[in-house]
């Protein structure tokens, strides 16, 4: 583990013992999504800002890039190598079992070198795309019950969360909600769907997505209309975040039909805007999304069409913050538009993005994923344009709210995780006073 340094003060961040607070964080990070390492880098801004003496490492999906951008240690989350591949061989079902098996002794051995485990953020106690209950809901829940077992405080901050269906994923989701020591929720739906799958929420909290805490370009921010004027639509170039995306769970049974219908959208989409002379450049959140850029790109053969390989949610705001308009689907990628103040048309897959776009005053401009319309599509996307000017000063100001609100998500987990830290400050803070008064 290596102490997380930077500003902040003194910090008074350790226990009693006078030794720092070994802090873990724990996920499917360093694994190729983007929203996943942003989710990490707002924690690791938070602990260094607020908790710089704090001995910090990860259990994760990809230590080894976890180290090498974020410069804290990192363990591999599952002892088997192969733990998200289908195994279909009698060998690497054996391994499969025998690391579930590993990953209980693995797990309560991390934990228990911690005095706190965070888990950043991260849409984990849901199940809105295809989710096998003994991959990750299994991990954690050998997580929360080992920090329960072995007194570890495990915090789930500003997570997201839907209602399952499938009853060992829904059984393993609720048990390891109901085991953690800290809950808090990105959004209102979250903390309903977790009451309704039989979790008290009554103490939980709800703020919005830690990414919110990131930096973003400075948004261009229109003047105000002269009155009974009409602005002109925007001509500029358009970005379009797309997702290898084939329905949830519950859509198994027609997976490639919704990969199709969404795909043949998106490409439809695209050719209109190339018709216009438009400039598209084609936007990724994890790995698996090259192979919907290169559809579209074989489809549309234009130079108008471009993509990115954006690898960090700032790459994403750099992108949006010079476009006219974003169209998107992956959730991170929505709120990197709207983070930079650029108006964007959602494709939405789940109800976190739908509540994420009502928050941010966009609420009329969301579309399904899952049965995408092309000609729809067209007509919200002209009248999102139509009202760009009016929602860049719109998203200004829910920009300051949101970044306000996940600073208090930060304070109140340092009254929660840091109580000893917090006693320091204010009897530090009490000699200070009482210095300046003698003088």
């Amino acid at each position: 583990m290596t102490a997380v340094r930077g500003g902040g003060g003194d910090g008074g961040r350790v226990r009693a013992s006078g030794t720092p607070v070994r802090v873990g964080l724990f996920g499917l990070l360093g694994s190729g999504n983007l929203g996943n390492d942003g989710s990490l880098e707002a924690v690791l801004g938070y602990l260094r800002a607020e908790h710089p003496e704090a001995v910090v490492d990860a259990l994760c999906g990809g230590p080894e890039a976890v180290t090498t951008r974020f410069g804290i240690p990192a363990t591999r989350l599952h002892w088997n190598r192969s733990e998200y591949r289908t195994a279909s061989r009698a060998g690497s079902i054996a391994a499969k079992g025998l690391g579930k098996l590993v990953d209980v002794v693995r797990t309560a051995a991390w934990v228990r070198r911690h005095d706190v485990v965070i888990v950043p953020g991260m849409g984990v106690l849901e199940a809105t795309l295809p989710l096998r209950p003994w991959g990750f809901p299994y991990a954690l829940f050998l997580l929360c019950a080992s920090g329960r077992l072995l007194g570890t405080r495990i915090a789930l901050v500003s997570v997201g969360a839907a209602e399952i269906g499938n009853r060992p994923t829904r059984a393993l989701v609720r048990w390891s909600a109901r085991l953690a020591a800290y809950r808090s929720y990105r959004d209102g739906p979250s903390r309903d769907a977790m009451r309704a799958m039989g979790v008290d929420t009554s103490r939980d909290e709800v703020y919005p997505d830690l990414a919110f805490s990131l930096p973003a370009p400075t948004a261009s921010v229109p003047p105000p209309e002269p009155p009974g004027s009409t602005p002109p639509p925007p001509q500029g170039p358009v970005c379009l975040g797309v997702m290898d995306f084939h329905g949830g769970n519950d859509d198994r049974a027609r997976a490639d039909e919704i990969h199709r219908r969404y795909l043949d959208g998106t490409i439809r989409f695209v050719r209109t805007m190339v018709e216009e002379g438009r400039p598209v450049r084609l936007l990724t959140g994890d790995r698996c999304d090259a192979s919907v850029v290169a559809a579209i790109l074989d489809a549309v053969e234009s130079p108008l069409v471009t993509a990115a390989e954006p690898a960090s949610l700032a790459d994403l705001m750099k992108e949006m913050a010079v476009a006219d308009t974003v169209v998107a689907v992956r959730y991170h990628n929505l709120i990197c538009a709207l983070k930079t103040g650029t108006p964007v048309l959602a494709l939405c897959y789940a109800t976190k993005s739908e509540a994420l776009m009502a928050d941010m005053g966009l609420g009329a401009y969301c579309h399904p994923a899952r049965e995408v319309d092309a000609d729809r599509l067209l007509e919200q996307f002209r009248a999102l344009e139509q009202r760009s000017a009016e929602l860049r000063r719109t998203l200004v100001e829910r920009n300051v709210t949101a970044a306000r609100r996940v600073q208090h998500q930060f304070d109140a987990l340092t009254a929660a995780l840091f109580p000893a830290a917090d006693r320091g400050r204010a009897h530090t803070d009490a000699q200070t006073h009482d210095l300046r008064e003698a003088q």
